[in-house]
């Protein structure tokens, strides 16, 4: 349970528990729908590809990247679009990284020389300190694949002192407020921490009964 409304807490999941549905629902499965389910299963499935060196394969920069102190990941077109245009824009960063996935919404190659605009996610380290590094997920990540993506990525990365910041937009017209909409400014920035964060938030919580969702929330 949060100790205050902004609070970022984990909530239990059903996930293993619905034994019996999945028995059930397996009997009922011809062996061709098996097929083409783990046929889309397949397809599915995220691969992250690290390329900290020039040359270097996925296995041995592996173990480089997992001494990150900071990780900033912006998710969605406006969110991406703000590191572009704020961070991005000089020479301090590089491309170390790479999502591959298959979804209804989005289609990607394991190429990273693909151009602001695509739909796509990125991963970018500082020059000067390789401990940070930057995520640009401007592609869509479905529900089923949300767990994969946040497992892939972070497999790879010390947990212990790692600040995550998570950038998102969402439609003025989902916010709840008893204010008129039209009053706010546009636009306006509003905050989640988990009870770890110690340091200064940089704007007000974000108030009830307003939620985060998708892979923000994940």
């Amino acid at each position: 349970m949060a100790t205050f409304f902004g609070e970022v807490v984990v909530a239990p999941s059903r996930a293993g528990v619905d034994d019996e549905e999945s028995a059930e629902e397996a009997r009922e499965e011809t062996p061709e729908d098996r097929e083409i389910r783990m046929e889309l299963e397949k397809k599915r499935e995220i691969d992250v590809l690290w390329t900290l060196k020039s040359g270097a394969s996925p296995e041995s920069s592996a173990d480089e990247l997992r001494a990150c102190s900071k990780f900033i990941i912006a998710i969605g077109r406006n969110a991406a679009a703000f590191l572009s245009s704020f961070i991005l824009d000089s020479v301090c960063w590089e491309v170390v990284g790479v999502v591959k996935l298959w979804n209804e919404w989005c289609r990607t190659s394991n190429i990273t020389n693909v151009l602001p605009t695509d739909s796509f996610c990125l991963f970018y380290r500082l020059i000067s300190d390789p401990t940070v590094l930057l995520c640009q997920c401007s592609c869509y990540v479905a529900e089923d694949q949300q767990f994969q993506w946040l497992e892939k990525v972070f497999g790879g990365m010390r947990k212990e002192s790692l600040q995550v910041t998570i950038l998102s937009t969402c439609p003025v017209a989902d916010y709840k407020t008893q204010e008129s909409t039209l009053t706010l400014p546009s636009p306006f920035l509003r905050a989640l921490k988990t009870k770890e964060f110690k340091e200064q938030v940089c704007c007000p919580l974000l108030e009830q009964p307003n939620i985060v969702r998708d892979l923000p929330a994940a």
